[in-house]
């Protein structure tokens, strides 16, 4: 899968420029510290705001509640995602908050979306209907139909695309970031809303 690298400006984000699949996959993330530092600068609560805005979201912009030290933004991630009975209270995984198939059956039709660019996962890193990964794919998708000299495959490319969110990443992380909401956890809800709103309006084509 791609790098997702340091995607997030020292300053502020040209959300114009900015690859959002790309910042969401850094964004939520396992934590790191560098991931942290990079979170915690004073000017990414305006430019959430500004993505907020961008993206139409309902109400008024929530604000971002950030956490005061690593320690506390790596122990509500674990608490969040990675541990809990019988399971964390929402799973970053597809097959997590589909019940209506197998998670074998959801992990192989993520493999053949990515097998469309050549991509395989490493089962012993993360899982295929793990949302880092869609997201990383997501991007490479884009940004190989975007960079196609053959129009005929940047159609067919961005078709993948469509089909591909509506498949998997809508059937699940509207459903996530509403357990999320019911969490009152910092930070996180307000990450997980503004993705599950990029992606119905990058489905629908309102947004680049």
């Amino acid at each position: 899968m791609t790098n997702t690298g340091d995607v997030v400006p020292r300053a502020c984000i040209d959300w114009k420029q900015q690859d959002l699949y790309r910042f969401f996959a850094f964004a939520l993330a396992a934590p790191s510290p560098e991931r942290f530092h990079l979170l915690s600068q004073p000017e990414l609560p305006v430019a959430l705001r500004e993505l907020w805005q961008r993206l139409d979201c309902a109400g008024e912009f929530p604000g971002l509640e950030w956490f005061p030290s690593y320690e506390e933004y790596e122990s509500a991630y674990i608490g969040l995602f990675d541990v809990g009975l019988p399971q964390p209270p929402v799973p970053l995984f597809e097959s997590a908050h589909d019940k209506t198939h197998p998670a074998q059956e959801i992990a192989l039709e993520n493999t053949y979306f990515y097998d469309v660019l050549g991509l395989r996962t490493d089962q012993h890193q993360a899982a295929p209907d793990y949302l880092i990964t869609q997201l990383e794919f997501l991007a490479a998708l884009r940004f190989t139909y975007e960079n196609s000299f053959d129009e005929a495959t940047a159609i067919a490319l961005a078709r993948a695309e469509t089909e591909f969110l509506e498949r998997h990443l809508l059937n699940w992380v509207p459903k996530a970031a509403s357990k999320l909401r019911q969490t009152g956890a910092p930070a996180f809800p307000l990450l997980m809303n503004l993705l599950a709103r990029f992606l119905v309006r990058k489905h629908d084509g309102e947004v680049s």
